[in-house]
């Protein structure tokens, strides 16, 4: 009847709504460094079967094919798309991009997850410790925690990670620190928390800690910054696609309602 009509149009506009939020997030994330495009996963839902496929009639001819009438769709998932981002060349010391596979480490308030978050974005600043952190708002640590000298004039990063620094007094750079990166078995299952920030959960698995270069890690480039990974072009072919199927579905709905007002017309005749 009409009615299922009804309730699988409703499941389509609510999919549909669920995907439009997701490519708007895409769309406003375009210019931001290292983050990444997330997509939206459908599924079916039940079908009802009317009729049978294989069933035998009197003259033992069978059925080819079933009747099923299905309920409508539903959204299963959000999967983000960890491709790395173009390489944009800034200039800037502090500025680092893994060439590869991996996450820098951070350090964040315990609640947030076991105390530590994973990011691509290599965008990186110094505190008035010394320390070297996030360049946003936050400015979280990185981990391992490195400190700068204050009399230092030139900082070097090479593509393992090492951390070098130039003193006023030394002819040779001094190394300062390690970066490590870690990688997991599946980044997809990452849990976002904003700030382009990801933490573990039971579906990615623990995080491997470990140089860059090593066990197909990725290495590092200084003075370049990963882009964000959004095609802007395929989001709004998406959005075209998402604002049509919405509309066909309400079309549904409308055609749905008349239908009934018109069956119910008839049996008030």
């Amino acid at each position: 009847m009409a009615i299922t009509a009804l309730q699988s149009a409703s499941s389509g506009l609510s999919a549909l709504n669920t995907s439009l939020e997701v490519i708007s997030n895409n769309l406003a994330n375009v210019n931001t460094p290292g983050f990444k495009a997330a997509r939206t996963n459908f599924q079916d839902l039940l079908y009802v079967e009317r009729a049978q496929p294989g069933v035998e009639n009197a003259q033992g001819d069978q059925r080819p094919i079933g009747l099923y009438v299905g309920l409508g769709t539903r959204v299963t998932g959000t999967q983000i798309d960890f491709r790395s981002g173009s390489p944009i060349d800034t200039g800037r010391e502090l500025d680092v991009t893994i060439n590869g596979n991996g996450f820098f480490r951070v350090r964040i308030q315990d609640q947030l997850g076991d105390g530590f978050a994973y990011t691509r974005t290599g965008s990186f600043a110094i505190n008035s410790q010394g320390e070297i952190v996030m360049a946003n708002d936050q400015g979280r640590r990185l981990e391992p925690n490195i400190v700068i000298p204050e009399n230092a004039t030139q900082l070097t990063i090479d593509a393992s990670g090492r951390v070098f620094v130039k003193l006023p007094a030394q002819v040779q750079p001094e190394q300062v620190g390690q970066i490590e990166i870690a990688t997991f078995i599946n980044p997809a299952g990452m849990r976002p928390i904003g700030e382009n920030l990801f933490v573990e959960s039971p579906a990615s698995g623990a995080p491997v800690i470990g140089n860059p270069g090593t066990d197909q890690r990725g290495t590092l480039v200084q003075k370049f910054l990963e882009s964000s990974n959004v095609d802007p072009t395929n989001e709004l072919i998406d959005l075209i696609k998402t604002q049509r199927a919405f509309e066909m579905n309400s079309n549904v709905i409308r055609a749905a309602d008349e239908t009934l007002r018109t069956i119910s017309t008839n049996l008030r005749r």
